[in-house]
């Protein structure tokens, strides 16, 4: 992603607006996550998703170094400083308040806690927009998988007859068991390989090392590890 933050940043090339998009879109949705797992209001969150927006567009961004680590990286400590900001002002305008309860305040997360929860914002974004490509998948192709998946999820506990019930209701088209087993499994399939190519695309360097720390560092391997190692025997 370092190249398009580059472009993102330099108003002379051609690309310049498309890349500020394709920044604000890879990283938006993580950032409006983690603020509200942080702020617990959605208001303080939109205060500062919007104010990350302003300072992304502004140019502040252009500074950040790729030999100090992934832009992601630069991402989470900017915005763990713009939460903790929104927290003092919170506290401020509490301490102005008349009428405050003697209930003491939890204590406010550590940084190290902070960046937990970025990393879980982030991993859960990289989960919805690949819950998005199927669904876009679907509509295209044909091929029910994102229906499928979506009844395994909402039903876990149902045997395969029952899930071939289900979907049955939800296709407008009798299915038995052994072809709900199938398109389940085909499903699943295609979920794993768009979850292993949205986080391949996070990445600079999408090597099998680096692919594989990062779905390891987010809890992502066990979801990919078929499509993972298909790819090495290609």
């Amino acid at each position: 992603m370092w190249s398009i933050v580059r472009q993102a940043h330099n108003p002379e090339t051609n690309d310049f607006q498309q890349a500020q998009r394709e920044l604000l879109n890879r990283y938006g949705g993580a950032v409006r996550r983690y603020a509200l797992a942080a702020l617990r209001n959605e208001e303080a969150a939109d205060d500062v998703f919007q104010e990350f927006a302003l300072r992304f567009v502004r140019g502040d961004f252009g500074k950040a170094n790729p030999d100090k680590g992934r832009f992601r990286s630069f991402v989470k400590t900017t915005i763990y400083h713009l939460i903790v900001d929104q927290q003092r002002k919170a506290k401020k305008h509490a301490r102005a308040t008349p009428f405050r309860s003697n209930t003491p305040e939890p204590a406010a997360p550590t940084e190290e806690q902070h960046g937990e929860l970025f990393t879980q914002s982030w991993r859960d974004d990289l989960l919805a927009r690949t819950w998005t490509r199927l669904e876009q998948e679907q509509a295209r192709s044909g091929k029910p998988y994102h229906t499928a998946l979506r009844c395994r999820v909402e039903f876990p506990d149902l045997r395969s007859p029952e899930l071939a019930e289900k979907l049955s209701q939800r296709l407008g088209k009798p299915m038995n068991a052994g072809a709900a087993r199938v398109l389940l499994h085909r499903a699943r399939e295609s979920f794993a390989e768009f979850l292993l190519e949205e986080v391949a695309h996070s990445l600079p360097n999408a090597d099998r090392e680096s692919l594989q720390q990062e779905l390891i560092d987010l809890n992502l391997y066990e979801y990919c590890r078929p499509a993972f190692e298909q790819r090495d025997e290609e």
